[in-house]
């Protein structure tokens, strides 16, 4: 796949598709700014090599019109501090108006336009919405990896009519720290898997059983599987049609020699309330109107000695209800455990990520993806269309 490093921009307009999608509170404030961050390294190349950089993205979900408190006005200011440099905010993503301020800029200048999803032709990836974002540009760069899952203008569209395209370094980084944990990983690999659904982790978990020597799963779709053990799980959220589909799971896991690790005991309450009174419980002793909101630390250490002798940790989904204080320690420890292995160690998904952070492992983590739909997708051994898309172009080139 052709890169930024691969094609001339100096004095080019590069079109960068970035992933500022960033949470913002009630005063419109950036409550954290990873995801910008993580475009620097690409935005900063773009200026040492004199392109004139336009860069766009969505924010929020807009509904296809316009919304101020969807804007990127504050990612624009926040960038400019990042770059300490002035950024120029588009009043809108396509237009005349918008035309004849990119026809100003000069080598090094920033122009960030206003968000892509003001526009329901984005997400419909119409072909001529694309067709004017594209004329905008000489070379388009998609470098975000969170939306590259999805069939939209910007990612996928755009690249039939840009005159050039390629990928930036963090799509590039995203792409290879998967591909080289699931294709060609040191070994002994193990994945863990959280979160409330086994229906979204599924497709992920039957595709990862032909590759990893390990699988942990926790979080609310652990009680699916324990429904399938025989266990009562009071009033514990499960997927009744997606017993017999967990049991699947676990024969296959069996079948392939795979180590698969159920919740030994788990924090159980009456209800996800901070609240609510809270117990230890074993896994097969969950009271009748009680519910598992987090894993026990039987099963926190039982995780940890799992991970112990693991070359490549792959983790997605938390252990737990963890934006509650009294369910959060499972996900904290498996932050840690993660954190502590003596391995290749990869994070994916808003939730985990967030767990990471909160947990202050961060810096002990060799990997953590931008993505959660486009990481689970990529674990499910699938292509995403937008990197279908700059391979399409690829072949087509002369």
């Amino acid at each position: 796949m052709k890169t930024i490093r691969d094609i001339t921009i100096s004095g080019k307009r590069v079109f960068i598709r970035v992933d500022f999608n960033v949470p913002l509170d009630k005063q419109q404030q950036i409550t954290d700014d990873s995801r910008i961050r993580a475009a620097l390294p690409t935005i900063a190349y773009a200026r040492e090599k004199g392109a004139k950089l336009i860069l766009a993205s969505h924010l929020g979900r807009p509904k296809g019109k316009p919304a101020a408190e969807f804007s990127l006005s504050p990612v624009a200011r926040r960038l400019g501090d990042l770059l300490d440099a002035d950024v120029k905010m588009a009043e809108d993503c396509v237009g005349g108006a918008v035309a004849h301020l990119i026809s100003g800029i000069q080598p090094g200048d920033v122009t960030l336009l206003e968000n892509l999803r003001f526009h329901s032709q984005e997400q419909e990836n119409d072909d001529a919405f694309a067709q004017s974002l594209a004329a905008l540009c000489d070379v388009y760069i998609n470098d975000a990896f969170a939306v590259s899952h999805r069939a939209n203008a910007s990612v996928v569209a755009i690249t039939k009519f840009a005159p050039t395209s390629g990928a930036g370094f963090l799509l590039e980084k995203e792409i290879n720290y998967i591909k080289k944990a699931m294709a060609d990983p040191r070994r002994p690999l193990a994945a863990v898997v959280g979160g409330a659904k086994v229906s979204s982790k599924l497709a992920a978990l039957h595709n990862m059983l032909q590759h990893v020597d390990t699988v942990i799963v926790g979080g609310a779709m652990a009680n699916t599987f324990l429904k399938f053990m025989g266990y009562a799980v009071g009033q514990s959220k499960i997927e009744e049609d997606l017993v017999a589909a967990a049991g699947d799971v676990i024969k296959k896991a069996s079948e392939k020699g795979v180590r698969f690790y159920l919740p030994v005991d788990l924090v159980v309450a009456p209800e996800p309330d901070a609240k609510a009174p809270a117990k230890i419980v074993p896994a097969q002793e969950i009271p009748t109107d009680w519910m598992a909101l987090d894993i026990g630390p039987a099963t926190a250490l039982l995780f940890r000695e799992a991970l112990q002798d693991a070359r490549t940790v792959v983790w997605n989904g938390p252990m737990g209800m963890f934006e509650i204080d009294a369910f959060s320690r499972g996900t904290t420890s498996m932050a840690a455990s993660v954190a502590a292995a003596h391995a290749l160690t990869i994070v994916g998904g808003g939730d985990t990520d967030a767990a990471v952070h909160m947990a202050g492992e961060t810096d002990r983590i060799s990997f953590i993806s931008t993505g959660g739909g486009a990481f689970l997708e990529m674990l499910e051994g699938k292509t995403l269309p937008a990197i279908v898309a700059l391979e399409a172009v690829e072949e087509k080139a002369p």
